[in-house]
Parts: structure tokens; C-alpha cells; sequence
């Protein structure tokens, strides 16, 4: 997936956005600690956020492209879409890529589409994502 290209006027079937505060999920790991890790992130996410001095953005970014990733397919995060369905890690260059479960392998499939591309970015307040459901031809 990581040499992806996109036909001119290629096939775009979905976007999503999301944007969140760093501090709402460093209030969630105080709160929930583990408990909030093991349900919203990957085995390969917590290893990758949790072995930075400051966590929390990364953590932040993660919980964005999960959101935005599910925005994209139209169906939140819940029946369709868990949040451990959306994984995000990176390749050769680090530039962020997304890796769905069997869950999720299926509701794209359902969609017609062949990728999930995503952005992220963060700052020490906040984090956002953009994520893109294309269909390579």
C-alpha cells in the first residue's frame, strides 16, 4: 500500500476529519490508565506511542485518524468499526499508514474501495487527521 498511485481524476469514496485536544486523552489515560490503552489502541500503537518522553500527542494523533478513518466509511466507531479495527504505523519513510483488522478489511471491501490513506499532524495542544477511502483502478 505504500507506493499507492491514484489515477488522474482518481477514485475518492470517502473523507473523514477529526481533531482533538491533547489533554482530553491524557485525562483519559490518568482516569482509565491501561484499561483506556488496551481498548482504543493497538499492541503496535501503544509500543510506538508509549516509548516517547510525551506520549499523549501521538496517543492524540491515533485516537484522530481512528475517528477520521471511521468518518470516512460512514460508520463511526461501534457494530461496524472497533477501535482496534483501525491500526496506524508507519513505512519506509514514516509517513503514516493505516492497517485494518479482518473487521475492517471487510467493511472496505463492502465499500468498494482498495486503501485508506491518512495525515496526521499534532502539536503539544491538539492533534488532527485527515483520512481518504479510495479505490485505486
Amino acid at each position: 500500500m505504500e507506493n499507492l498511485q491514484l489515477p488522474p481524476g482518481g477514485i475518492l469514496l470517502g473523507l473523514g476529519a477529526d481533531i482533538i485536544e491533547v489533554d482530553r486523552i491524557r485525562r483519559a489515560v490518568e482516569r482509565q490508565g491501561e484499561r483506556f490503552l488496551l481498548r482504543v489502541y493497538t499492541e503496535e500503537e501503544r509500543a510506538y506511542c508509549l516509548r516517547h518522553a510525551h506520549p499523549h500527542p501521538h496517543l492524540a494523533a491515533r485516537f484522530a485518524a481512528k475517528e477520521a478513518v471511521s468518518k470516512c466509511f460512514t460508520t463511526g466507531i461501534g457494530a461496524d468499526l472497533s477501535w482496534k479495527s483501525v491500526s496506524v504505523y508507519h513505512g519506509a519513510r514514516m509517513q503514516p499508514l493505516i492497517r485494518l483488522d479482518e473487521q475492517g478489511e471487510a467493511l472496505l471491501r463492502r465499500r468498494g474501495a482498495t486503501h485508506v490513506l491518512v495525515t496526521l499532524s499534532h502539536t503539544r495542544a491538539s492533534a488532527m487527521a485527515v483520512a481518504a477511502l479510495v479505490r485505486a483502478v
